[in-house]
């Protein structure tokens, strides 16, 4: 993957607290922007949502959604909503992953070729469908259509001194590093590029954000 002019600064700079500034305008544009459009999208894709849901528990055994504990803002957890991807499976993580697989995924929580997704649910990550329901925790203001992807407790852990620069922000649906890489960069790289968004956000970027969402959705760039 190619690197922007804005990536290489992200991943040069060295963060900290004092970076983030108060933009209130920018805050209560953003929030309308979310509210506006997050109850336009569930009822405009209502239908898509019951095709979805449908297929989902046909493809395998278990509920259409599938909720989550995260990490939001000022550390307040909450369950974000997704279309379950993964089969049903009770049994331990260990039992699952293969020796390299269970490594791949303590160090980057991911996994390439997870065997837990099913068919449909590996369609659903790669067109990104399987976040709509995050609508729904972009309406309640839980999170923002732009932000930092949402977290658990280790991997927030990963953010060190500059885990209070991270959680001044809402989560969102997708955000910088989200839209510049992906599945395509290190953990490291993504620590650095979902900083440099909360130090950096304005409008301008927003809509940058949203372009390269788009064409990355498009092409099925970094999804797994």
């Amino acid at each position: 993957m190619k690197q922007t002019k804005s990536m290489k600064e992200a991943l040069k700079i060295e963060y900290n607290i004092s970076m983030y500034k108060r933009k209130p305008i920018y805050a209560f544009i953003k929030r309308f922007f979310d509210m506006f459009f997050s109850f336009l999208f569930m009822i405009l894709f209502l239908w898509l949502y019951i095709i979805i849901a449908l297929i989902v528990v046909i493809d395998s055994k278990g509920p259409a959604l599938y909720g989550h504990e995260r990490i939001g803002k000022n550390g307040k957890k909450f369950k974000v909503w997704k279309f379950r991807t993964m089969k049903n499976d009770k049994r331990p993580i260990e039992e699952i992953l293969s020796k390299e697989q269970l490594e791949e995924y303590k160090r980057d929580f991911k996994v390439t070729n997870d065997p837990r997704i099913t068919k449909f649910g590996s369609l659903l990550r790669k067109t990104s469908l399987d976040e709509l329901p995050q609508l729904w925790n972009v309406f309640i203001g839980q999170m923002s259509f732009i932000g930092f992807r949402p977290i658990i407790d280790e991997e927030y852990e990963k953010y060190g001194n500059n885990k209070d620069l991270l959680i001044k922000c809402k989560p969102g649906i997708t955000g910088y590093w989200a839209s510049h890489g992906r599945s395509l960069t290190s953990y490291e790289d993504r620590i650095k590029m979902e900083l440099y968004y909360n130090v950096k956000r304005s409008v301008w970027l927003d809509i940058r954000i949203i372009y390269h969402t788009i064409i990355g959705v498009v092409k099925s760039e970094g999804a797994k």
